[in-house]
């Protein structure tokens, strides 16, 4: 049976039914829903959206006919997107956390709930096939995840095979009902060539320096075994990176060229010993 079209849905009508009860904050502030549909028309590829509630995002998006997914676990919700969306568009009554994402070139969208941005965006990052990514997530969190102000650990071990980019803040106001906490629009590009081809040995070393003893590369490095202490600071300093720095002051590629240096034959070799207290 065909879908009932529905041309006078607008962002209000996101929030009906009352708060969602599995604690996710709906849109509505015009400007970033056209944001959020500008920078997905830019991406040409099927849409999957993730925790589309009322359908805010949904239905501008479904008005451009392109095939698209929304994965949505409240019934309530799922079944009122059924009713107001174009025939282009498919609801999916799941757990965001368990749904198999398509084998075939995507671009996702997502207001996440606050409180599950960190397992849905690990479970997102983990997901291969899909090419851009556009979020709202909490502001901090999208601060973290563009590196503004020192990348986090999840960041840096995501970095060779993602660009992350930040867009815009979005006051608490711009929600219904209002978080605490404003909220940040970024998105995430797949590389078309990694940085990195060994992902979980990377991985591994990025939690061991950002959790290894000492404060300065050179220090957490030396005392955690990554690199040979004998000319360490002098090869750091040839890659740019200064010794002292913390592992949150790295970019993208300085994190490529540490793992390669620390995994490669440069770490056993010999040269001018540095005093590493």
């Amino acid at each position: 049976m065909s879908k009932r079209r529905s041309r006078s849905y607008t962002a209000a009508a996101a929030h009906q039914g009352g708060p969602h009860e599995l604690g996710q904050n709906f849109l509505v502030d015009e400007a970033t829903i056209d944001t959020i549909t500008r920078l997905t028309e830019s991406a040409p590829d099927p849409i999957v959206e993730l925790c589309p509630g009322g359908g805010a995002v949904t239905v501008p998006l479904g008005e451009s006919g392109r095939p698209m997914t929304a994965v949505e676990l409240d019934p309530r919700h799922a079944g009122r997107l059924e009713q107001r969306t174009p025939d282009n568009v498919r609801v999916v009554r799941e757990d965001v956390l368990r749904f198999r994402f398509p084998r075939h070139p995507h671009t996702l969208v997502g207001n996440l709930p606050f409180h599950l941005t960190t397992p849905i965006l690990r479970r997102v990052l983990a997901a291969e096939h899909w090419r851009t990514a556009v979020l709202l997530v909490q502001w901090e969190v999208a601060r973290r995840r563009a590196g503004v102000g020192g990348a986090s650990m999840l960041t840096a071990s995501w970095w060779p095979w993602y660009e992350f980019e930040l867009h815009s803040r979005v006051p608490a106001r711009s929600f219904r009902p209002v978080p605490s906490v404003d909220a940040g629009l970024i998105t995430v590009h797949r590389r078309p060539r990694a940085l990195v081809t060994e992902r979980e040995a990377y991985q591994r070393f990025v939690k061991r320096v950002f959790t290894g003893p000492g404060r300065g590369l050179l220090r957490i490095l030396v005392r955690t075994g990554l690199l040979n202490g004998a000319g360490a600071a002098h090869r750091l300093r040839d890659l740019g990176i200064p010794p002292d720095a913390l592992p949150k002051d790295l970019t993208a590629e300085q994190w490529a060229q540490l793992w390669r240096l620390c995994s490669g034959p440069a770490r056993k070799s010999r040269g001018p010993r540095d005093r590493t207290p």
